[in-house]
């Protein structure tokens, strides 16, 4: 988290960043957003690179596996980043919104923790085309407003110095119960 930094201006193209394997769902994407036509940078490699690359449009920019600070680039410039996997956790929408960047994200698994509807992103209902083109075009309409300080407030509330403070806390907490059962006892 501590990497990425909301900007300003956000820049005309969508990012999606993964693997390239089934349950990614990186050919959804791909296909959406070929036929919508928008521009969409994509970053990842993996077994399925080849398929996407046959069906992705003029629109589609295939970069690849790329280094941290490319990553870390895009996720600062782009307009929103799409996730279409059903994960348990899911870290990439979490550091996007840590970068600024809204998120259009399937709404099942983790997102739906990390994520706020209407306020840090959008979720689309189903793993189709069709659920994901609507979600964009709800996204493009401006009916929606995010904030980059509010993305980025929402993805700190899953970096590694709360988790380590909480955790602390809750030992210290749990600690001081056991000794004072264990006197009580003596």
């Amino acid at each position: 988290m501590d990497r990425f930094t909301p900007k300003g201006q956000r820049e005309d193209f969508y990012l999606t960043l993964s693997r390239f394997v089934p349950y990614k769902k990186i050919d959804l994407i791909v296909e959406a957003f070929t036929r919508l036509g928008l521009p969409l940078v994509v970053i990842g490699d993996g077994p399925d690179f080849n398929k996407v690359k046959r069906i992705a449009g003029p629109n589609v920019q295939l970069l690849g596996y790329q280094p941290d600070t490319v990553v870390k680039d895009y996720m600062e410039r782009c307009k929103a980043f799409v996730f279409a996997a059903d994960e348990d956790f899911g870290i990439t929408p979490v550091e996007a919104q840590a970068a600024g960047a809204p998120v259009i994200a399937y709404g099942r698994g983790g997102v739906t923790e990390t994520v706020l509807h209407g306020e840090t992103g959008l979720f689309f209902q189903e793993q189709t085309v069709e659920s994901l083109l609507a979600a964009v075009r709800a996204f493009e309409s401006g009916e929606y407003q995010f904030d980059p300080e509010r993305l980025r407030q929402n993805a700190e509330r899953f970096s590694k110095k709360r988790f380590q403070q909480e955790f602390s806390e809750l030992v210290e907490r749990e600690w001081a119960k056991f000794t004072r059962v264990r006197r009580v006892r003596w």
